[in-house]
């Protein structure tokens, strides 16, 4: 009983290989391998890549879309009429020294106070 379920087993088990190579044969016949189908996609763009022609380029075939080029106006320069017064005017301004808003350019500057203030240390035993 032993061998004839081997038998039978096998028999099955070639029945489907066959019917499976038979399958793939039909499959490899109607469609092309993975990789035949990468070729003739490559080759087809190759062939295409090949047979493109560019158009010339013309020289006003940028018209319209791209503005020209025109450089800026030169910009004014801020002349004064009368210089030489001007100059004179701030030569002979009073100098404004900050701190002496209260005293006038005519008399004595006030008295410069000490802005360094040292702390006094405190000279006793308390000490942490």
């Amino acid at each position: 009983m032993l061998t004839q379920l081997r038998a039978s087993s096998a028999r099955s088990a070639l029945s489907a290989v066959t019917r499976v190579a038979r399958v793939n044969a039909t499959r490899a016949f109607i469609a092309p391998t993975v990789s035949r189908r990468a070729d003739f996609v490559q080759e087809l763009y190759l062939k295409e890549l090949k047979a493109y022609k560019p158009s010339p380029i013309k020289d006003n075939d940028s018209v319209g879309q791209v503005q020209t080029f025109s450089p800026p106006k030169t910009p004014k320069s801020p002349e004064e009429a009368d210089l030489a017064t001007s100059l004179k005017e701030y030569e002979t301004m009073a100098v404004e020294v900050e701190g002496n808003e209260g005293a006038t350019a005519t008399s004595t500057p006030a008295a410069v106070e000490d802005w360094l203030v040292e702390e006094e240390e405190e000279e006793g035993g308390a000490h942490h």
